[in-house]
């Protein structure tokens, strides 16, 4: 990854110090950011050359010559996205920002096209029951439901494989051999799958205290259920989490909830007003992780214990949360009506 602060100016940083991190950097352009840290504009190599023609010296600030428009993407772009947005401008690199319009990191194109492969381990929780799903499940695990024509889970290996993160961990229990007689070693995926046995319902974090010492991660790691289809761009996902040096990462999505009556607010039981079919916006947990390796010390041995209880312990320990939301494709296949709704999807998106 690139060191962000290193290729980082101001509105009054002079052609002399861009001219240093220009060429200096591993990429041939600076950003030129705001007090908060916010995006303004990209300095090149050309800027500079174009403002000593017209006669502006090595301390003149770069205030005027910087580009305000540069083209970027954000946290939610996938890897092919990034790759054709390069491509049709043709730019060889790309700031990737925030909500916020903060940069998170730099895309090189050269590099997206270059196979990559993360040491993070990916840990996919495919252990459930699948009732909601019967009778498609009475025989098969959920995560193992032909959705376009393959598994539900070996569309997720493939995305992660996609974006290099081929280290898998898959912990199974319910009609675990057919999820193993499948996947193997992951050899044929491209990938290196080992796998954990929950005898016992254990819970989305509770399955992680399993992991013996050689599959403990050392490095922040993803945990994922494996009943959801999306495309969100994992590899951005790390670099988020990443530099924002946080403890844990959870996706998030908005929901949006219509309440279909009017509703009346009262105060001291006169109707001060009615909201006719209001709608409420929230945020949900959007079952995709990523956490910190010493988060498993945190979780009690031996006993069922869920995500969200971990993440409440570690915001009670005052570390650092935070969200990494989600606005592409994404689908919770929990019931007949969703997976019936995915095959129909499947084909556009994937």
């Amino acid at each position: 990854m690139i060191d962000i602060q290193k290729i980082t100016l101001t509105i009054n940083s002079t052609i002399r110090e861009a001219l240093q991190i220009i060429d200096a950097g591993a990429v041939k352009f600076a950003i030129v950011v705001d007090t908060e840290n916010k995006l303004l504009g990209t300095i090149t190599d050309g800027d500079i050359r174009r403002a000593i023609l017209d006669s502006k010296d090595l301390d003149f600030i770069i205030k005027d010559i910087y580009f305000k428009s540069p083209t970027t993407v954000n946290i939610n772009h996938t890897k092919e996205d990034i790759i054709n947005i390069c491509t049709s401008k043709k730019i060889y690199q790309i700031p990737v920002i925030d909500e916020d319009n903060k940069v998170v990191s730099i895309k090189i194109l050269d590099e997206l096209l270059k196979p990559k492969e993360h040491k993070n381990k990916v840990i996919l929780m495919v252990g459930g029951l699948g009732t909601r799903l019967r009778p498609l499940t009475e025989k098969t695990p959920k995560p193992m439901l032909l959705v376009g024509g393959k598994p539900i889970l070996q569309t997720i290996v493939e995305r992660f494989v996609s974006y290099g993160f081929i280290n898998i961990i898959m912990c199974v229990g319910y009609k675990s051999n057919i999820i193993q007689d499948f996947f193997q070693d992951g050899n044929k995926f491209a990938a290196n799958i080992e796998y954990v046995l929950e005898d016992k319902r254990m819970g989305t974090a509770g399955a992680l205290t399993l992991l013996n010492d050689e599959q403990k991660p050392t490095e922040p790691f993803f945990v994922m259920n494996g009943d959801l289809l999306t495309n969100v761009n994992f590899e951005n996902m790390l670099e988020f989490h990443t530099s924002h040096n946080t403890k844990a990462t959870m996706t998030v999505r908005e929901y949006d909830f219509q309440v279909p009556y009017g509703v009346v607010n009262l105060e001291d039981g006169k109707v001060k007003s009615i909201d006719e079919k209001p709608v409420h916006k929230f945020f949900v947990s959007a079952g995709i992780y990523m956490l910190d390796n010493s988060c498993i010390d945190r979780i009690p041995k031996d006993e069922f214990y869920d995500m969200p209880t971990l993440f409440e312990e570690i915001i009670k320990n005052k570390d650092l949360v935070v969200s990494f939301p989600i606005r592409e494709y994404w689908l919770d296949i929990g019931r007949i009506d969703e997976y019936n709704k995915a095959n129909l999807e499947y084909e556009d998106v994937f």
